[in-house]
């Protein structure tokens, strides 16, 4: 199995710095995928990819390039659902990881929330992001490539 490589939605992602320090740690490619304002790095390991404005076209090329073992860093359920049924590892901004055993849930929540903030039901406010929230994806991001590069090394 190949070397895993790392995928971020990058738009609006709190986390970049992050991401980059571990990866950093592991000798990990980082993709930064984004409609546009992403700054350029010189560090090799770093690509970045610009894609076109429209809605689902960072999804789209995530989703038509990630492999089996890699890891997708979005806080964007439908994504994170499209991901891990190709066998990623995934993991939102705030440490919580998606599965395949808590996926359905997650994308079932979603699906409500959109459903209450389009009745009226709810204002729909996300939580602001916490240095909890830092802490914890960090031992998250480190435990799955743990887990991927553990995978990756045949025997």
């Amino acid at each position: 199995m190949d070397i895993p490589l790392i995928y971020v939605d990058a738009d609006a992602c709190p986390v970049k710095a992050e991401v980059e320090k571990v990866a950093e740690r592991h000798g990990l490619v980082v993709t930064y995928v984004s409609n546009g304002g992403l700054r350029p790095s010189r560090d090799p390991m770093i690509r970045n990819v610009v894609v076109s404005k429209s809605a689902d076209a960072a999804d789209d090329w995530i989703v038509e390039n990630v492999k089996p073992n890699d890891i997708v860093i979005t806080a964007d359920i439908p994504l994170a659902a499209r991901t891990v049924a190709i066998g990623a590892h995934v993991l939102g901004p705030t440490g919580r990881p998606f599965t395949p055993e808590t996926i359905g849930m997650a994308v079932a929540m979603r699906d409500l929330k959109q459903h209450l903030r389009e009745t009226g039901e709810s204002r729909g406010f996300n939580a602001a992001f916490t240095p909890q929230d830092r802490s914890r994806f960090l031992g998250q991001l480190d435990r799955i490539l743990r887990r991927a590069l553990k995978s990756a090394t045949p025997g």
